[in-house]
C-alpha cells in the first residue's frame, strides 16, 4: 500500500526497542518490555505480510493483526505511562500509536467493505 505508513511502523518499532533499552532492570520491566517489543515490531511484520497478501480476505486480515497488535503496543505504553514518571519520548509513542491505530483502523474498515 503505501510506502510511508510502512516506514512509520518500522520506526516505531525501533523506537519502542530503543526506549526499552533505558528501563530498569526488574522482573516486571522484563515482562513488560517484552510484551511491548513483541507486539510493536509485529505489528510492522504483518502490516508487511498485507503488502504481499495472496487475496483480498488475506490482506484485510494481515492488517486486523497489525491494528491488533498496535493498540497491545498502546496498552504496554499506557501501562508504562502509569509505573513510570512519564517523558517526552514516551509521551510521542503513545500520540504515535494512537495514529497508528486510526491509520490501520481506516484501511481495515475501507478494506473489509
Amino acid at each position: 500500500m503505501d510506502e510511508g505508513l510502512g516506514k512509520r511502523l518500522f520506526d516505531f518499532a525501533v523506537r519502542v526497542i530503543k526506549y526499552c533499552r533505558t528501563f530498569p532492570k526488574t522482573k516486571e520491566y522484563d515482562i513488560i518490555k517484552n510484551q511491548l517489543i513483541k507486539s510493536a515490531t509485529s505489528s510492522g511484520a504483518n502490516y508487511e505480510e498485507a503488502q504481499g497478501a495472496s487475496s483480498k480476505a488475506d490482506f484485510v486480515n494481515k492488517i486486523k493483526i497489525a491494528l491488533k497488535e498496535m493498540r497491545e503496543s498502546n496498552y504496554w505504553l499506557k501501562i508504562i505511562r502509569e509505573i513510570k514518571t512519564p517523558d517526552s519520548e514516551l509521551q510521542s509513542l503513545i500520540q504515535e500509536s494512537s495514529e497508528l491505530m486510526k491509520i490501520l483502523g481506516a484501511i481495515s474498515s475501507k478494506a473489509s467493505k
